[in-house]
């Protein structure tokens, strides 16, 4: 498995569901449309996608980390 990073390329606003599936093996979009259902019930999901766009490095720092 991957390490979880927002990748440059498949991002819709900050890459987090495209990092989460590459991570996890699933399809951008099957991320994204769980993300969208779930922001139908209560929970502070725009803060966790908020707070995963901070914490999570973008591929560049990733791969200077990891090489």
């Amino acid at each position: 498995m991957n390490g979880l990073y927002r990748p440059r390329d498949g991002r819709m606003i900050a890459g987090v569901c495209a990092g989460l599936a590459r991570r996890f093996g699933m399809s951008a979009t099957v991320v994204r449309i769980l993300f969208l259902l779930s922001c139908l019930l209560p929970g502070p999901q725009f803060i966790v996608y908020a707070v995963l766009w901070v914490m999570l490095p973008s591929q560049d720092r990733h791969h200077a980390r990891t090489h």
